[in-house]
């Protein structure tokens, strides 16, 4: 265990602020969802320009604390184009996400989307080399066989577009080695402003060349009301201030403890699904998610026992 891995574990407060924060952050997040949901059921906006209004004011709710807390500076990353490129990513994982929620009931979405923990274990299996023994690769195949139940009534009713999630997970799985790759060079503030920009960037690009090729969900628009303003700022605040708190956490403890947390994301959506749109999961959807949960935790258990100072060399 190296010297940062001790003074985590070493300071509990410390690891229950992270804690704390991450399961807010999860609770929030849904939210931001909601939002572009609304906006493209109710207001009629594309997904690609929610998206991009997503990015766009998440950059204007961080930069006033940027200057706050340190100028210029801050907005000079050490690794600027990892930042830039990271934010794109998310760009991409977002509209294929905003895309699916228009279609799609919130819980399903989030449901499907939640194969991202076993995407993520066998990238780090077959491109890092990690040791993923037997348990966990029967872990993620029963995951999958619970995002089918998941995927197959929706695949009925919407499509190709009932993929939509997997694609996002496999995205986010993508922006989660980069966070590794950055690892803590940079501030979270500074992290999630950067990306707020190559988010926009990249979601301008693709507005353009999806508006010119005809395809009605890039289809652009300005906010056709002051609520539906408001709307769009309260969602890049939650986009930049939400993620900048699992930034936080992820420093605070350790992955292992705060992976389980994902999960309260699923609660959030529930409800606000059947609150604001009427969705409510059937029965055998509910038993999907309770497969992918169990599944999902199953994985992050297995990979907290091997990393256990107390483990033996043996994966399993």
């Amino acid at each position: 265990m190296n010297a940062k891995a001790s003074a985590i574990d070493n300071s509990g407060g410390s690891v229950m602020q992270g804690v704390a924060l991450m399961a807010v952050a999860m609770l929030l997040l849904p939210g931001m969802d909601a939002i572009a949901k609304y906006m493209a059921n109710f207001v009629g906006m594309s997904p690609g320009q929610v998206t991009f209004y997503r990015f766009f004011f998440q950059v204007l709710c961080t930069v006033p604390l940027v200057f706050m807390a340190g100028g210029r500076e801050m907005l000079r990353p050490k690794r600027p184009w990892m930042n830039l490129l990271r934010g794109a990513i998310h760009g991409a994982a977002s509209l294929l996400f905003f895309a699916a929620v228009k279609y799609m009931p919130l819980a399903d979405v989030f449901a499907i989307y939640f194969v991202e923990p076993f995407i993520l274990t066998a990238m780090s299996a077959i491109f890092l080399g990690e040791r993923v023994g037997w348990r966990r690769w029967l872990a993620i195949m029963v995951g999958f066989g619970g995002a089918l139940i998941v995927i197959q009534p929706s695949f009925v009713l919407f499509g190709w577009t009932a993929l939509l999630p997997v694609a996002c997970a496999f995205l986010y799985s993508i922006y989660l080695f980069m966070n590794r790759a950055l690892g803590d060079a940079d501030s979270p503030l500074t992290m999630q402003t950067v990306a707020g920009f190559g988010g926009t960037i990249f979601m301008g690009a693709a507005l353009f060349l999806g508006d010119s090729a005809g395809i009605a969900d890039f289809a652009p628009s300005l906010p056709d009301s002051a609520f539906s303003l408001v709307l769009l700022l309260i969602l890049g605040a939650l986009s930049g201030y939400a993620h900048m708190l699992v930034v936080r956490a992820f420093r605070m403890a350790p992955l292992s403890l705060l992976a389980p947390f994902q999960y309260f994301e699923i609660i959030s959506a529930t409800v606000l699904g059947y609150a604001i749109f009427g969705d409510f999961p059937t029965p055998s959807k509910w038993l999907g998610i309770a497969i992918i949960v169990a599944s999902g935790l199953f994985i992050i258990w297995r990979e907290h026992k091997n990393r256990a100072p107390t483990t033996s060399a043996a994966f399993d």
